[in-house]
């Protein structure tokens, strides 16, 4: 696993090198959604339809869903609390709420685990986000940057337009019922998918070093952004584990659901904070600081488990 987390570690800081160098005077933001959008139109539904048509669909999907959401529910709801407790104002107690609820599980989730358990295990990435944690960011996630947001946004009919735009919840559709229908992949389709699918964890990665920003903390500031820390790296494991155990979830599957459940804050929330007028510094915060823990705890978690 450590090996694992140094590679992905070596990806992300290329990223780094590439927002801080700004090579011939590029803008590291554009770079890093020139590479996004490649892998959200093309490259992401192509792994996820190559990878749900091979993988494996029964009870255990529903299980890793469930999984998924509750953790997702649970904690936003318990960063909600704690920054009702501490009175904090709305936008940056929004922007901390989606910081602790919603983990990177495809950026950099299924790299890490695709390279720690092998190719199967994408199936349980692409299923753990798309079954759960993507529905639930474009719906009960925009909800909660709209009440405590500054600025305003489409009204509540843009919420499932915004699910119906994302191609990779498509692919999904698609696969599972090919999967389901017992439709055999051809040989030539499959290798294409594949082709496409493997170039995804390391552009993926990539973007992510290029997405992260660090616009300096005070204490207090870290003070805030400590209990999201805890809830995304240890407490959402620990529930999303006790969880999987109580609901008899296949052995297999459960470090890498574990493991999912471990990853730090999501660099797409950004993209909301910024919509939506919430705190994007303090949401920039939780992510590059979640993702430099994650680099040490991730490797404690499988160690726990494995």
């Amino acid at each position: 696993m450590l090996e694992v987390i140094a590679q992905m570690g070596v990806l992300i800081g290329a990223g780094i090198v590439l927002r801080l160098a700004r090579p011939d005077g590029r803008d590291p933001e554009l770079l890093r959604r020139g590479l996004t959008d490649i892998v959200y139109y093309l490259l992401l539904p192509a792994l996820v339809l190559g990878a749900l048509w091979r993988t494996e669909l029964g009870w255990d999907s529903v299980r890793i869903a469930w999984l998924a959401a509750t953790g997702v529910v649970a904690a936003l709801w318990l960063a909600g609390v704690g920054c009702r407790l501490c009175r904090v104002e709305a936008p940056t107690r929004g922007a901390l709420m989606l910081a602790a609820a919603f983990p990177n599980v495809t950026y950099l989730g299924l790299p890490v685990l695709e390279a720690t358990f092998g190719p199967w295990a994408r199936g349980v990435a692409i299923q753990y986000d798309l079954f759960a944690c993507t529905p639930l960011l474009l719906t009960l996630g925009i909800l909660t940057a709209r009440k405590y947001g500054t600025a305003s946004a489409s009204d509540a009919t843009g919420i499932g337009r915004s699910l119906l735009q994302v191609p990779a919840l498509w692919a999904a559709v698609f696969a599972v019922v090919l999967n389901l229908s017992g439709v055999p992949a051809p040989a030539m389709a499959d290798a294409l998918l594949r082709l496409l699918g493997n170039a995804v964890p390391p552009l993926m990665l990539i973007a992510l070093g290029l997405g992260l920003r660090w616009q300096g903390a005070g204490s207090r500031q870290l003070l805030r952004v400590a209990p999201v820390l805890a809830i995304q790296l240890v407490l959402m494991p620990l529930l999303v584990w006790g969880l999987a155990l109580a609901t008899g979830l296949d052995q297999r599957l459960l470090a890498p659901v574990v493991l999912e459940a471990a990853m730090p804050s999501m660099v797409l929330g950004m993209v909301i904070c910024d919509r939506y007028g919430l705190d994007a510094t303090i949401y920039a915060t939780a992510v590059t600081l979640s993702t430099a823990l994650s680099m040490l705890t991730l490797p404690l978690w499988y160690r726990i488990l494995v």
